[in-house]
């Protein structure tokens, strides 16, 4: 009888390794068909192409944007005729009434808490959805999940009415407090995911030498969840960074950051997009560092607890 449990018992540790083995084979089987590279190559260039327009008009003088599309540069540059200039970018740095070194400045005070909060806020919230023994845990983290759902512009009115129920209206602590709002669920979907697949062995061991749940989590959880803490922290950076609705709904002249201004740029009536172009890659010079700087991590950390073993 026990030699019998023994042997049924042993082998979940190593199906479970060949049931990923297998998935992993499938995926790189699936990835390396040429029919599937052929496609990505094909996505990547029709995605690019806007991309690459829109970079070419931002050094283009604005009579020349008028008069032809941009592609048409190509075939000047190389007659040796000079087709691009400086003037787009100076305009949008240095024309405003307002220096843009202030907007860039208010884009950081706003973006760093805005990431900050949530994470450390979805940090205790997913560890005890995922170690922490309760009534109702179950319930409550698919209600936290489908709060993901919820459309940001329905509840923009009774937010703003609240703060200024509250008298902190037009202050940086609504755009932080709103963002923070909006990220939570995702980041505590995450990681908690993330966490789920931590082995239970390890954190039982760290419990049997006398850890509580605060050593646990600081000296166990936390070394492992970096994949998944830049993930989020990408993902958050990039979408405050960009934001518009939030900081001009929930803002004021002295909070507004680097997006309010470059909506500015295309004037009262929209004509002047030769400036909207510059402004637009001025603005991403910090997201597109921040994400070349932390890819690595990027996908590793959305992955994390999509597969189960």
């Amino acid at each position: 009888m026990s030699t019998v449990k023994t042997a049924d018992a042993v082998p979940e540790v190593p199906r479970r390794t060949s049931n990923l083995s297998n998935r992993a084979r499938k995926a790189r089987k699936a990835l390396s068909n040429p029919w599937a590279s052929t496609l990505a190559v094909v996505i990547a260039i029709i995605w690019t192409v806007p991309t690459v327009g829109l970079l070419v008009t931002s050094f283009r003088p604005e009579l020349d944007i008028r008069q032809s599309g941009w592609w048409t540069v190509f075939g000047s540059a190389f007659a040796g005729e000079g087709v691009f200039s400086l003037r787009n970018y100076e305009a949008a740095l240095f024309d405003g009434s307002t220096n843009l070194a202030v907007f860039f400045v208010n884009s950081f005070v706003v973006t760093l808490p805005a990431v900050f909060i949530p994470i450390t806020l979805a940090l205790l919230a997913a560890y005890g959805f995922a170690w922490v023994d309760f009534k109702g845990a179950d319930f409550l983290f698919i209600a936290v999940f489908a709060l993901q759902i919820v459309p940001i512009q329905i509840t923009l009115v009774p937010l703003l009415s609240a703060y200024v129920d509250l008298g902190i209206n037009g202050s940086f602590w609504t755009i932080w407090l709103s963002h923070s709002i909006f990220a939570l669920p995702l980041a505590i979907f995450l990681l908690h995911n993330f966490m789920k697949e931590i082995p239970r062995s390890l954190v039982e061991a760290a419990r049997m030498d006398g850890a509580g749940h605060v050593q646990v989590f600081f000296r166990v959880m936390l070394p492992l969840l970096t994949p998944a803490l830049a993930a989020f922290a990408i993902f958050q950076f990039l979408w405050v960074w960009n934001d518009l609705l939030v900081a001009l709904v929930m803002g004021d002249l002295n909070t507004f950051p680097l997006t309010v201004r470059v909506a500015e740029l295309a004037g009262s009536r929209g004509g002047d997009w030769h400036l909207l172009s510059a402004g637009a890659f001025i603005s991403m010079i910090v997201p597109l560092i921040v994400f070349l700087s932390l890819q690595r991590y990027f996908v590793r950390g959305l992955l994390a607890g999509s597969v189960k073993g």
